[in-house]
């Protein structure tokens, strides 16, 4: 999925964790949050972020990690 200048392309609008990883889009390493998450969890965790932040990309990321 690179361009013509060899550059990856961003992932607009695609919120499954693994078509990015294996379609090779840009990404943002976001895997602390597993860490942080098996370290300070709780029977519910909130995922408090604005609009279009991520919160089903994280939800796809940790489905694919567990």
């Amino acid at each position: 999925m690179n361009n013509r200048n060899g550059l990856k392309k961003l992932p607009i609008g695609i919120e499954n964790f693994e078509d990015i990883r294996t379609h090779g889009f840009y990404y943002v390493d976001k895997t602390a949050l597993i860490r942080d998450l098996l370290h300070s969890w709780g029977e519910v965790n909130l995922f408090a972020r604005p609009r279009r932040f991520g919160k089903s990309l994280n939800m796809s990321m940790l489905k694919s990690f567990f």
